[in-house]
């Protein structure tokens, strides 16, 4: 039987569900899961909230044990490709052709995420995340980039 639970995202500031995501392709006995089917509402995406949603997902799943989380994505989809690396997902490459969407074939790009790097990486998310890292307007006093 294929699981694939589903969260909803739902910020604290509206209390309204803005989004969805979800665990996919879940190996318990290889300590493997991937992150997907996301999807955000647009005034959701690229907001603090969206970040956490993620970041709770990929810090949930190495918290039960899994080692390697996964990502992946239309390779033509450069929003999710760059939210990949954004989170630290280092890409293995791409399966050409992978599936058929809307009648045409569509190269699957793949990322992935260890443990290991996820403890190194968890330390600025936390620090990103901070209220204090965000002024009064809700603008970020430093980047994600900068403090990774």
């Amino acid at each position: 039987m294929r699981r694939q639970p589903f969260f909803a995202a739902v910020p604290a500031t509206s209390g309204r569900a803005e989004g969805w995501l979800s665990y996919c392709d879940i190996d318990a006995g290889a300590e493997m899961l991937e992150i997907g089917s996301i999807w955000f509402s647009p005034r959701f995406q690229r907001t603090r909230a969206a970040t956490e949603a993620v970041f709770l997902l990929i810090d949930h799943a190495f918290g039960l044990g899994y080692r390697r989380v996964a990502w992946r994505c239309n390779a033509d989809n450069a929003p999710s490709n760059r939210a990949a690396q954004r989170f630290g997902f280092r890409h293995e490459g791409n399966w050409r052709q992978a599936e058929t969407v809307k009648g045409k074939p569509r190269d699957t790009a793949w990322y992935s995420l260890l443990g290991e790097e996820w403890r190194a990486l968890r330390p600025a998310y936390e620090a990103w995340l901070d209220p204090a890292n965000f002024d009064a307007a809700g603008r970020q006093r430093m980047s994600l980039s900068a403090l990774r």
